[in-house]
């Protein structure tokens, strides 16, 4: 039988960024594999996205998370950390201060993740506001879909208002934090969910085993 052909990319130069990405994962996963995630990552993104100016970018960064996911769950050897993943359902305001409120707290010691059941456009500004005034950059952060790689590779789950549109896998420790939306609130609410999702993680750290 004759394999199909590869999908052509959307844009020509998620090329560039395949090519980085074979390099990067070379004995991993196959050029044609990685050609196939990035473009699905570009699609994926391109759903929501208003302005398509750095969209082949961010494909590729997506796919680069999914990758590394996919290595974790495949057995690859890895740091061995253990790995949070917080969803809500845009990752444009709660899921996204809480990943980034982990990662500058755990230092390098918890692999964290984020995403959106129906990712947004774009990270609430006022998010991005009440983190830098709290000493964390959000700059680089966009919204990301779901994606079953890394819904497997989470060691832990944390659902911050997407209901039961999570996947349920076996195996994963879940749990729900009820926190109010920031969408649309004054920035007085939002830097109280911003403390709220802090204590939240202080209790996450301290479930955490040790490094």
């Amino acid at each position: 039988m004759t394999a199909s052909p590869p999908p052509v990319p959307p844009d020509e130069r998620l090329a560039t960024g395949t090519a980085r990405l074979s390099v990067r994962y070379q004995g991993h996963f196959s050029p044609e594999t990685i050609q196939r995630l990035i473009i699905d990552s570009y699609e994926r993104l391109a759903e929501s996205a208003r302005v398509r100016t750095h969209l082949v970018v961010l494909a590729e960064r997506l796919a680069a998370e999914r990758l590394d996911a996919l290595s974790h769950v495949k057995g690859a050897p890895g740091c061995g950390l253990p790995r949070v993943l917080f969803v809500c359902s845009h990752n444009a305001g709660r899921s996204q201060m809480a990943a980034a409120l982990l990662a500058h707290r755990a230092q390098g010691h918890v692999v964290v993740s984020s995403a959106g059941t129906h990712a947004a456009a774009a990270v609430e500004p006022v998010v991005t506001q009440v983190l830098t005034e709290a000493g964390v950059d959000l700059a680089a952060a966009f919204p990301k879909p779901l994606t079953d790689e890394v819904v497997q590779a989470a060691d832990i789950v944390i659902t911050m208002g997407c209901g039961d549109a999570c996947p349920v896998l076996p195996g994963r420790r879940y749990l729900d934090w009820p926190v109010t939306d920031p969408e649309g609130a004054p920035i007085a609410v939002v830097r109280d969910i911003r403390d709220e999702i802090d204590a939240l993680i202080t209790e996450l750290l301290a479930s955490l085993p040790s490094s």
